[in-house]
Formats: C-alpha cells, structure tokens, sequence
C-alpha cells in the first residue's frame, strides 16, 4: 500500500463494518460519526481519532447543506486521501463528492442498480429474487448511483428474513470492502469502475 495514505471511516451505527476494516490495518486515521453509536467505541478501542458531528435534526427541517459543511471542515483539518462509508446515516449534499472526487466509497446491501436506499435487503425479499448481493462504489450526490467497483452475489435462501438475509450479506461485505479499499488505495485512487479482481 502507498505510504502515508489517510482514510476517514464515516460510521453511524454498530460498527460491524468498521471493525472489520481495522482488523485489516488499513491506515484509518479518523471515525467520523453523526450521533452517538457503538462505532464510537469500536474507535476508541482501537486507539483511532473518533470526530461527532452531530446531526441535530431527523426532520424536515435538516438542514443538508449546513450539515455538510460542518462536517466537511472537520474532515479537511485531517485531509484524507480516501473516504469509507461505513453504515453512515445521512446523505450529504453534493459538496462532500466536488471537495473529494472519486475518493468516497461505500457499500451498499445489493446488486446495484438493483434495490437502491435504506431498505434494500426488504426490498430484495419482497421482489421474491432468488440472489441479492452486495456492492462496492463510489459515493457520489445521488444516492447508490456512483460507479460500481465490485460487486459479489448473496443467494436469498429459503425462509430468510431481513435479519437472517442481512446478516450473511454483512459477512461478505466485512470480507470485500477492505480488499477493494486496500487495491482503490494503492492504485491512487484511479481505478477503473469493474477493475478490480478480489484474490
């Protein structure tokens, strides 16, 4: 991996992913977080820098914009190379995508395009699919519609729930999302949509 590279993990809630991307010892310099949640702890426990900037409303009266901007000026203090969403809760405004291009991923519970949004693994079981999957792209302002850099199938088998589904699509995920991070990372951040191959 290329020397002295930076990733911030933006994180809202248990953490699974991203303890899976510490384990890996990817170079996180930072966990930045939008509410209290596990993934805080999951940080500090491993000794990582935690940043809260919280989000003060769930309404209609969030103010997108504003909130990107704070968080943006708490990100630009560390100026990372790379960006990992990680189960991150709120989607930013396109400010975050035009201050770091190409250099936000994240990782969706779905073959994309297929089943885009918070409800993605409900929706999979309610279209009766026989396989769903997870994906790997680049983040950018609308949502679950950046370039596709890997993707892996999940079978739906029968009598899943969205817990069951979700659970062994999560196990794949905490396997790809560091190897892609590792390969989008050494390659400068450049790589090609559907150019990477995971051994």
């Amino acid at each position: 991996m290329g020397q002295n590279k930076k990733i911030i993990v933006m994180a809202s809630g248990t953490g699974s992913i991203l303890k899976a991307l510490i384990a890996a010892e990817l170079p996180i310099v930072a966990v930045v977080t939008d509410r209290k949640c596990p993934a805080e702890d999951i940080a500090r426990d491993g000794n990582i820098k935690c940043i809260r900037v919280t989000r003060d409303s769930f309404g209609e009266t969030f103010d997108r914009k504003s909130y990107t901007d704070k968080l943006l000026t708490a990100i630009l203090e560390i100026n990372p190379d790379l960006i990992a969403m990680a189960g991150f809760g709120t989607v930013l405004s396109e400010d975050l995508e035009k201050r770091f291009p190409n250099r936000v991923l994240n990782t969706h519970p779905s073959l994309l395009p297929l089943f885009k949004g918070w409800h993605a693994v409900r929706d999979a079981l309610a279209a009766d699919v026989k396989v769903t999957g997870c994906t790997i792209h680049i983040a950018t302002a609308e949502l679950d519609a950046g370039p596709i850099l890997y993707q892996q199938e999940v079978p739906i088998m029968p009598g899943d729930s969205e817990e069951s589904l979700h659970k062994r699509i999560k196990e794949v995920e905490k396997i790809i999302y560091p190897k892609v991070i590792r390969q989008f990372l050494d390659s400068d951040c450049n790589l090609q949509p559907m150019n990477i191959e995971l051994h």
